[in-house]
């Protein structure tokens, strides 16, 4: 038994091993697309919005984007464990959790002045997450592995997604500050010294 729960925990440590390798590997493109990227330019798409609404919305990507990766290691954890034989673990809070997924179309449109059309609605995580399935019944796991998959490649189009959108608004900014650059002191701290000194 013991033997079997070693390579359980073994065939986790790799699936996650290769996950954090894949997400470096994304980072290091994303830092060289912007590297080799020609100087930005303006969007006549965000023209209605000022640099605190830019930085509001990108602040809320950034949000969304810690969210849905949640979402994604925890469908992740469940498939692992789903092909490593493990026991199911169901928890309460995790599902409700997962529930929050419903409303990502909604946010992404709220953040951003894009439109969301092309934007694929995230399956019902939470009852793919939650699911019992009898351990005899090899087509009830197939089908839960399946939709575990699904779930877990829908999760990531939609995290890239987020990261591309946050990237525009980032693009967006920086082309307004190469425009202006007194706008970049606008983000600086104030010098609480000097706001003493001219009391």
């Amino acid at each position: 038994m013991s033997r079997r729960i070693g390579y359980a925990s073994h065939v986790q440590d790799l699936a996650a091993e290769r996950r954090a390798a894949a997400a470096r590997e994304r980072r290091a493109a994303r830092k060289a697309a912007r590297a080799a990227a020609p100087p930005p330019e303006r969007d006549p798409v965000y023209d209605g919005l000022s640099l605190a609404d830019l930085r509001d919305a990108r602040a809320g990507l950034g949000a969304e984007e810690t969210r849905v990766s949640y979402w994604l290691r925890i469908i992740q954890e469940r498939l692992d464990g789903l092909r490593a034989e493990q026991p199911d673990v169901v928890r309460v809070d995790l599902a409700r959790a997962l529930r929050d997924a419903h409303g990502s179309i909604r946010r992404l449109a709220a953040l951003d002045a894009r439109p969301v059309d092309d934007v694929a609605p995230l399956p019902d995580l939470a009852e793919i997450w939650a699911r019992r399935v009898d351990r005899t019944d090899a087509t009830a796991l197939a089908r839960l592995e399946r939709d575990l998959g699904a779930a877990e490649r829908a999760l990531a189009a939609y995290r890239q997604e987020v990261h591309r959108r946050a990237d525009l608004f980032t693009v967006e900014l920086i082309a307004r500050y190469r425009e202006q650059p007194q706008l970049a002191l606008q983000i600086l701290p104030s010098d609480p010294r000097r706001r003493h000194r001219g009391r």
